[in-house]
């Protein structure tokens, strides 16, 4: 299956998003902002980094990048109840998904005023997204976490409709890293099919080079993977 995978100009992310994808078992895609074809792609990874320098907000020119038309047009309206193409905002992806509305709420600078780079546990808290179906319910995993500006905030009555239609998919565990409001690490839109994570799944995928050490003191974390091999079992299956 083919996962296109975005470059902005100050993407950081898309080499190790593609290699995810590939580690998964599915084709990687190289999209860039410039172009609005998304030359057939089964479904979209918007990486991390700092597109467009971040000038205004983190997300706010990206999200008027051809690319987006095109992904916004496919993915369809945030409460939609059909499924339209699966989309995965990663860290500034994930504000992107914001700032085009494909996901409520917005990411602001962490409450702290201070970059945050650790491993970070999360748990899963939906695991009916394309995204996440190979978790199970309530899973908690560790994944690295690099942000500057993740706090995810929404008012009251959108927190309120997040929780009740079961639309959080992962929430911080082990302390609060940047304020997010409830703790809320990742969000879905109604359908599932468009998931934002702050954390970055891609940079746990393969034993060697992810979180966490055994005995011996080898790198043997591969968390992260299942986001990939889901959304490609979901293509398979749709």
């Amino acid at each position: 299956m083919r996962i296109g995978v975005v470059t902005f100009p100050g993407s950081l992310d898309e080499v190790d998003a593609a290699r995810a994808v590939r580690l998964a078992g599915g084709e990687a895609v190289a999209l860039w902002h410039g172009d609005d074809d998304l030359h057939g792609v089964d479904a979209v990874v918007l990486p991390g980094g700092f597109s467009y320098g971040d000038y205004l907000r983190c997300g706010a020119i990206a999200r008027f990048a051809p690319v987006m038309r095109s992904v916004i047009r496919w993915a369809g309206p945030p409460e939609s109840a059909s499924p339209g193409l699966p989309v995965l905002g990663i860290c500034n992806g994930f504000q992107v998904l914001c700032e085009s509305h494909l996901l409520p709420g917005a990411l602001v600078r962490n409450d702290h005023r201070k970059f945050v780079c650790r491993d970070q546990r999360l748990r899963i808290e939906r695991n009916n997204t394309r995204w996440t179906s190979r978790y199970g319910d309530g899973e908690e995993i560790v994944v690295p976490l690099k942000n500057g500006e993740g706090g995810f905030v929404a008012d009251v009555p959108t927190l309120d409709h997040l929780e009740s239609e079961g639309r959080v998919v992962a929430r911080y565990l082990g302390g609060n890293p940047n304020g997010s409001y409830r703790d809320i690490a990742g969000v879905s839109n109604a359908t599932g099919t468009v998931v934002g994570l702050m954390p970055h799944p891609e940079h746990a995928v393969e034993e060697g080079f992810g979180p966490d050490r055994d005995a011996a003191g080898r790198l043997t974390n591969t968390d992260g993977l299942r986001f990939f091999t889901s959304v490609l079992e979901g293509v398979l299956t749709a």
